[in-house]
């Protein structure tokens, strides 16, 4: 019967990292798998529990899947007209703030591993290429919890059972963590690149991965954590970008930043709205106000596209959105299926039986594992964190600590996951693979893993 119950994950989590199929036909063929096991538990009683927890999904999956379609029509709004990015030599100030806290800032505003995308479009301007260009283009990808205004944050949490801003808090802190241990990776890499860091270099870059992070946290405690990422790369940039231009071109960054401080300006005057109409059918989750993220960034993203004549390429970002959006469905369908119909439960509550004491350590791999092979921290949720908030409860441990794990690491492994890795493979479009840029990566993988272990440790 177990195995019966894990065949749906196991047939998810096989053909995604096999690539045999893609993750809408993956979701498919995984809903299709988990009829048995539910057949046998709930008999007649299968076609209500089916449509219930349908429905259910269906409304929790509207969030991420309007954020992801904002995010890219906000992204074919600002995004440079191609070749026409300007040519730089390779300088490690320069390298530091496309790929942590620039890239990082787009990442947090539109999701989808535009950062990443934005990233390697610099790096490529600057001469770096390969493998070493694709692992930096990846560290703009570190705050993915908080990537695409947090919709997969906000879905894990409500899998979970947990506010979302819990969630985001205890994320941060290993985030944290797993960052400043990355720093020697990225020192590495720059070398790698042509552009070794000085010692006075290091410490300026420290200084500033210090204050993002610091940033991070402060905003996860004080501001809604939809914006914190937003807020701490943002205000990052700004120092980060004045080291690596020089002064007087203070004017012309002020007008390309114009449309995200635009969209941050708005999403923080959203916030002051209180009580805004909300569309709330289920009492046991957050409603939809008319104030959402997702909300504020599709009325951005359309300005901007009707005030610069680009609604063409608006529409062609939506209809690019459709299959992502799709497969959110379905992972969020398929996670309801297995919460709603008491699945995860049994599968925590074997993990548990046969690991013993050391199964809440199997939470992080899992996490990292889960977000490497689904690409997305929305997909990874969906797909775990049911089963990782039951065995969490098997333990006794605290709901907000397994969901703030399973968040931070799942997200971690999207940043570095097969289908991202191909897309940046892709664009280099010289003969660069996945393989030799996952094995530059292995050290942050070992981080990740390291400040996962810890936080388990210390909560």
């Amino acid at each position: 019967m177990i195995l019966l119950e894990a065949l749906p994950l196991l047939l998810l989590l096989g053909l995604l990292a096999t690539g045999r199929a893609n993750p809408v036909m993956a979701c498919l063929l995984a809903l299709a798998a988990s009829l048995p096991a539910l057949a046998l538990k709930h008999g007649a009683g299968l076609p209500a529990l089916l449509l219930e927890e349908t429905v259910l999904g269906g409304f929790l999956a509207i969030a991420p899947m309007a954020i992801v379609a904002g995010g890219l029509a906000f992204h074919a709004a600002v995004a440079a007209a191609p070749g026409t990015e300007e040519r730089h030599t390779p300088d490690p100030a320069r390298i530091f703030a496309a790929v942590v806290p620039l890239g990082a800032f787009l990442e947090c505003v539109t999701g989808f591993a535009v950062g990443a995308v934005f990233a390697l479009s610099s790096l490529r301007a600057m001469g770096v290429r390969g493998a070493v260009a694709a692992a930096l283009a990846v560290q703009s990808l570190t705050l993915v919890p908080w990537g695409g205004l947090g919709p997969g944050t906000a879905l894990g949490s409500a899998l979970a059972g947990v506010p979302a801003q819990a969630t985001a808090q205890v994320a941060a802190l290993p985030t944290v963590l797993w960052m400043l241990l990355n720093l020697p990776l990225i020192w590495h890499l720059q070398s790698l690149a042509g552009a070794p860091p000085d010692l006075r270099e290091r410490l300026a870059q420290s200084a500033l991965m210090t204050l993002m992070l610091g940033l991070l946290l402060l905003a996860n405690w004080v501001l809604p954590y939809e914006i914190a990422g937003v807020v701490a790369t943002g205000l990052t940039a700004i120092p980060a970008l004045w080291r690596a231009g020089p002064p007087a071109r203070l004017g012309a960054a002020l007008r390309l930043a114009a449309p995200y401080l635009l969209l941050v300006a708005a999403l923080l005057g959203a916030r002051l709205v209180q009580d805004a109409p909300a569309w709330h059918p289920f009492a046991a989750y957050p409603g939809f106000p008319l104030t959402h993220v997702a909300v504020v960034l599709a009325l951005v993203a359309g300005g901007l596209l009707l005030a610069r004549g680009r609604l063409a390429q608006g529409v062609g970002a939506l209809a690019r959105a459709r299959r992502p959006a799709l497969a959110m469905l379905l992972y969020v369908i398929l996670g309801r299926w297995l919460a709603g119909g008491g699945v995860a439960a049994e599968l925590a509550q074997a993990l548990a039986s046969g690991l013993g004491q050391a199964a809440p350590f199997a939470i992080t791999p899992m996490a990292l594992l889960s977000g490497i092979i689904t690409g997305s921290n929305v997909g990874s949720n969906a797909a775990l964190m049911p089963v990782q908030a039951a065995l969490g409860a098997a333990f006794g441990m605290p709901p907000a600590l397994v969901a703030g794990l399973q968040s931070f690491a799942g997200g971690g492994g999207a940043g570095m996951s097969a289908a991202g890795l191909a897309m940046l493979c892709g664009l280099l479009a010289d003969g660069t693979r996945p393989g030799p840029v996952w094995r530059l990566l292995l050290p942050s993988m070992a981080a990740l893993l390291a400040a996962g272990t810890l936080m388990l440790l210390l909560g």
